[in-house]
Parts: C-alpha cells; structure tokens; sequence
C-alpha cells in the first residue's frame, strides 16, 4: 500500500475528474472541462468542492441552530493589560460550548478593538486552556500574546477533548469536524453582540488541530477575512504517506474511513480548501521537521492555489513559512503570524 500511495502522489491523479494541480479546471454545465478565466468561474469548482466536503463531513447546519447565545460568564482574571473570562454560549438548541473570552482593557474602555479566533491543537487534558496559557505548553499561547497586543480573543472548545464531550448524533451531526465549524461560527456571532469589538471582520488561527479546524471554518464563513494555519495540513495524497486513518475519528471524520488505502479518491482536499480561502490573507507555518505534515506538500498545495489567488489580484496574500524545527509554533513565526494579522485584518 505505501508504494501505491507514493505512486499516486507523483502522478497526483484527477479529482472527480479534475485536476488537482489545476485548480482553475472545472466542469461547465454540459459536463466538459473547462479553465476558469473570471471569479465567477471559479466558483463553480469551489462549490464542487465544498459539496464534496460536506458528503464526508454532513452539511453545515443553517439558521434552524441559531439561538440566543445565552453567554454565562464562569470566572474572571485580571491579567494586567486584558481581563480574561471563562465563559459558555448556546452553540444550538440543547447544545453548550465552553471558551475563553480576552478583553483588552482599552476595549473594556470604550475603544472597540479587531478580534481574533483563537482555535487549540489536539489536548485531552487542558483543551481550550492551553491558548490562554493555562496548558503549560510553550509556544501555544496565541490567545493571550494577542490580546496582550490589543485584540479580543475568543478560544472555543473542541469537540470530545478535555471536558467537552457534547453527544454528536443526539445534536445531529455526521462529524466532529462539522460540529467544531458550527461552534466557531456562534463563536463569530458572540463576537458581534460584544460593544467591545470592531464587528465585519475577523482573523482566525490555530495550530495543528486548530490549524486544519482554521482552514474548515474559513471556508464556511466570510467573515473570516484572514486565516493563520500552523502545522495544520498537508494532502491527503502526503498525509503519512497515503495512510488516512488518523482522519476516522469521531472527533473528526468517521465517513473517511471508506477512503482509507484509497485517499485519491476523497472528495475534496486541501488543494482545493487553500484556494477557496482567496482573497482572503492566508498565512502557514509549515516546518522542515514536522513528522505529522509534509512541508513538501504544503508548497505544492500553495502552488497550485496561487492562480485562483491571482484572479483576485491577491497573489501576495498567501504566504507560507518552513522554520527548521518539527511540529511547532515557534516564537519567530508566531510573532510573523501576529504581525500578518494587524496588516490584514
């Protein structure tokens, strides 16, 4: 299977049909491939290409989930320049999530402030703790650094880490993974209630998890003008050498599990989900060293999708890091990452 799998990633075989380095290929209304040359054309195969995602993930859930918010505030900090709250919102009827809210004193002040949503990597014991730097882990406190920096923060929870272990097919979902994105999105609508904040537009970083989690809810949402993803993809072509079973957990995706031993034939890739990001500012951390996402893979993926970015006019908007270190976050590029998002958000 390992050899089969490598095969494949040099030929990179067509995506339903379509090419997978060719981004701007896709099926007119006969049938027959044709090359994007406007947005409007391009658009067809990003829809093609979030339909194929949501027969793996479900659908994203529609206003039917929308309810108040509910914030209940669990504890508060005072951590010098911010004040820190430990809070829960109504994500959809019958269903809670827990985060943390970072509220620059300036903004408490009266001085509405940009927003960030600060998504955690995989961490069965903190969880959501960990960006706040409650988790004892270095180089994954990007919540606080940036609301240090003057922005308000909010880290939900993900789904089945930690604490929170909301019953996925009692809520309705297929996926952990689209359970997550819907959460982030009623993240997004709290952040617009807030009088603190500077509504419209918001950033979006994670690492690892949090970097594909990221990615997903980007996608999903406009809002969502800018995207920091550290060490958070690669193909699923590259993805261990072909092997996606890392990718069939409750947690994430359980309907990837026909795909194993097969990944080209996943429905969609992060071929794809890069390029639907455009125009939008799209900044990857992807190190030398890192054993879980091939830095190789990512540069292809950025290849590809650089045409759709040029559509737009927005080539220089997507960007792409390789510190010489393995699955990381380290200070020089986080600080890099925070500086992309004041530039852009």
């Amino acid at each position: 299977m390992r050899a089969a799998a490598q095969e494949a990633r040099q030929e990179i075989p067509p995506l339903r049909g379509l090419s997978r380095t060719n981004l701007l290929e896709y099926r007119g209304a006969g049938g027959g491939l044709r090359v994007a040359r406007s947005r409007g054309e391009w658009e067809v195969r990003r829809r093609d290409a979030l339909a194929g995602m949501h027969t793996v993930t479900g659908p994203l859930p529609g206003n039917e989930k929308r309810c108040p918010l509910a914030v209940t505030v669990h504890d508060e900090a005072d951590m010098g320049s911010y004040v820190r709250r430990a809070i829960s919102y109504a994500a959809e009827p019958g269903g809670r999530t827990t985060a943390y809210l970072c509220l620059p004193k300036k903004a408490l002040a009266g001085q509405r402030a940009r927003a960030v949503l600060c998504l955690h990597p995989t961490d069965n014991t903190a969880g959501y703790k960990v960006v706040v730097g409650l988790g004892g882990r270095p180089h994954r406190q990007y919540a606080a650094e940036l609301a240090e920096r003057g922005f308000v923060t909010i880290s939900p929870s993900y789904v089945q880490l930690a604490d929170y272990q909301p019953d996925l097919r009692k809520l309705g979902y297929e996926s952990g993974t689209m359970k997550a994105i819907w959460d982030n999105i009623r993240a997004l609508d709290l952040l617009d209630s807030l009088p603190q904040v500077r509504r419209g537009q918001y950033a979006a970083i994670g690492h690892s998890l949090g970097g594909h989690n990221a990615i997903y809810t980007a996608v999903h949402e406009k809002r969502i003008g800018v995207v920091v993803s550290s060490c958070g993809f690669d193909s699923f072509l590259d993805y261990y050498g072909g092997n996606i079973k890392g990718w069939v957990q409750e947690r994430y995706m359980m309907r990837m599990g026909q795909y194993v031993g097969a990944p080209q034939n996943v429905p969609f890739d992060f071929y794809e989900l890069v390029a639907a990001l455009a125009p939008r500012a799209f900044f990857v951390n992807a190190p030398l060293r890192d054993a879980n996402f091939r830095h190789a893979s990512v540069d292809r993926i950025r290849e590809a999708a650089l045409p759709v970015y040029r559509l737009y006019g927005a080539a220089d908007r997507l960007r792409v890091e390789h510190p010489d270190c393995e699955h990381d976050f380290p200070d020089a590029v986080r600080f890099a990452a925070y500086e992309w998002i004041a530039r852009y958000l």
